[in-house]
């Protein structure tokens, strides 16, 4: 079983970043999330060299329905 790492430290290295639908857009505060990858990658769009972290499939998905359903907070 193959178990990935938590953060890489150059997120530059992986291609076909977007940039998430919750992030603010108008202080810069965005957060991007890489397609087509074993695991799902994240970034800080103001440091797209700078380190990532990587989630599973399952841990992102359920990351995503907390944010929808108000479960979290600042």
């Amino acid at each position: 079983m193959h178990i990935a790492e938590p953060s890489i430290p150059d997120a530059a290295a992986l291609t076909r970043w977007r940039k998430s639908s919750y992030s603010g857009g108008a202080n810069g505060d965005c957060l991007e999330v890489g397609d087509g990858h074993t695991s799902v990658p994240v970034r800080d769009s103001k440091t797209p060299a700078g380190p990532m972290l990587t989630f599973s499939p399952q841990g992102w998905s359920g990351f995503v329905m907390a944010v929808k359903r108000g479960e979290l907070s600042a």
